[in-house]
């Protein structure tokens, strides 16, 4: 099978918007697929003309509501839109519709006719929105009504061990085209991996307007070419993956993908989304992925199912990646490596001396931030809401613990030459609540502090701010996830590589 094709959606609300959009990413794609059910009312009059706009194979789409599109109109006006994109076709066939999507339950025996007359191929399509579909090659087997349809199932899951499934009985697909997809952030994987699971095409939506396919989950033509490079994949592709719970955006992800392209690996590193350690782990044997980068909230649970882990996983009792060799699953801890790196660099010091360090949070990160420490000889007193939680990291290394609230600020002011907030306060942008987004927002900086925020997906948080304006040396969490991921590559890899 050759290699799946990228199509992308056009969901404009006119026919000059769609072709703008072509030209602007049609170098990045190999079909377009025109939503006429998107269009403004008076734009759908003239689909038909669309094919000689572009220079690409158009599928002519018009979704119904029910099958996650926007006409609601009645199946007499639909049909009269597909005859007359369909009508009176071109003696030159690339201005022509190449496909036309018509859905498992559509049937007009003059449109079909029309259609494969005119040698434009039918999409058959089943979508459910809300469930996933299993029997997959016999549903698909049962769609194809003429022998020539391109059987298309596009379905939801509802959890990861749904898209393991969808994976493994795609195997059984190899006798004809099809077109297969799992939606939602769960299915990302099946956009991907169109090669592991024998799909004809993957779809695309241009960035400008990913919004109008949310609830399907595309993806846009730049990040599926230039960040997973999804022409190069192909059956003998090494998979790699980022793991995690909501895992909106992975800059892992990304690191990875640039350190394989830079080192001319055939690898390609994917988000899989999930809260469910057993449910990932299952989905990462089944499609042959041989390292995970965990994120929370698996990274203790993952520990049950380990054959092996280092020392720094058995003393912190988190595990960030794991990789898959004969059969088992061995645990490593590379967020050590990587905020230890990261802290020497901002303090320029190998050693902390004992100085008296604050720790902000009490969750995975600090349980990692502590260990090192430890290691380095800082003395430490951690804060959190919940004060069971720091006594017992802080019990382990014989630091202190408080609970992080305004009557101990005289404690952390104690504890202030370095303050580590590891919390997942100040990642929120959309709003300006002090106490959402400032966990110390009671403490006043004099301008002798060094803050580490472990946070990196944002520039400056709003407790940056306020330190750097009191005049202390502040950093983000960018340079703790590029080593850790440095990190994590050499180990799944066996190479070393600097960005």
């Amino acid at each position: 099978m050759s290699r799946p094709l990228i199509c992308m959606t056009l969901t404009g609300k006119t026919l000059a918007e769609d072709v703008q959009y072509v030209k602007k990413y049609g170098n990045l794609i190999d079909v377009v697929e025109l939503r006429v059910d998107h269009l403004n009312e008076d734009e759908q009059l003239y689909a038909k003309c669309f094919p000689s706009l572009v220079r690409l194979p158009c599928i002519l789409t018009i979704r119904r509501d029910v099958d996650g599109g926007k006409f609601d109109g009645g199946e007499f006006s639909r049909t009269s839109l597909f005859g007359r994109a369909l009508a009176f076709a071109n003696q030159n066939k690339e201005k022509n519709f190449a496909y036309v999507d018509f859905e498992d339950d559509y049937h007009i025996p003059g449109i079909e006719d029309a259609a494969m007359a005119f040698g434009v191929r039918i999409i058959r399509s089943f979508h459910d929105m809300n469930s996933p579909v299993v029997n997959l090659k016999k549903k698909a087997d049962s769609m194809r009504k003429t022998g020539f349809e391109i059987p298309k199932i596009a379905m939801m899951p509802h959890t990861l061990d749904d898209v393991t499934r969808f994976f493994k009985e795609a195997q059984d697909f190899k006798d004809y085209d099809h077109i297969l997809c799992a939606m939602g952030p769960q299915g990302l994987p099946s956009r991907i991996l169109s090669t592991h699971i024998n799909s004809y095409l993957t779809y695309v939506s241009p960035p400008e307007t990913c919004g109008n396919t949310t609830n399907i989950g595309h993806i846009d033509p730049i990040t599926i070419n230039q960040m997973y490079h999804f022409k190069n994949i192909n059956p003998s592709t090494k998979l790699f993956a980022v793991t995690g719970y909501p895992l909106t955006k992975s800059y892992t992800c990304e690191l990875y993908n640039r350190a394989f392209h830079c080192t001319g690996m055939d690898a390609v590193c994917l988000p899989v989304v999930s809260n469910s350690i057993s449910d990932i782990l299952e989905f990462a044997e089944q499609v042959n992925i041989r390292g995970l980068s965990i994120c929370p909230p698996n990274q203790e649970s993952v520990i049950y199912y380990l054959y092996d882990q280092s020392l720094e996983v058995v003393q912190t009792g988190i595990c960030n990646m794991v990789t898959y060799r004969n059969g088992k699953w061995f645990g490593f801890n590379a967020d050590v490596y990587g905020f230890r790196r990261a802290l020497q660099e901002f303090i320029g010091d190998n050693k902390l001396r004992r100085k008296k360090v604050a720790i902000i949070g009490a969750g995975s990160v600090a349980k990692t931030v502590a260990y090192v420490i430890k290691q380095m000889g800082g003395r430490a007193c951690i804060f959190n809401r919940t004060l069971e939680h720091a006594k017992l990291i802080a019990e382990k290394y014989g630091f202190e613990y408080a609970a992080l609230e305004p009557s101990n600020a005289d404690i952390l002011d104690e504890y202030s030459s370095i303050i580590f907030q590891l919390t997942t306060l100040g990642a929120d942008t959309s709003t300006d609540d002090v106490q959402k987004n400032d966990p110390i927002y009671f403490y006043n900086f004099r301008g002798n502090e060094m803050l580490f925020d472990s946070i990196f997906s944002v520039e400056r948080t709003p407790v940056m701010k306020r330190a750097a304006e009191a005049g202390c040396r502040t950093c983000n969490g960018r340079k703790m996830i590029e080593y850790q991921a440095l990190e994590e590559f050499r180990i799944f890899t066996g190479k070393e590589y600097e960005a």
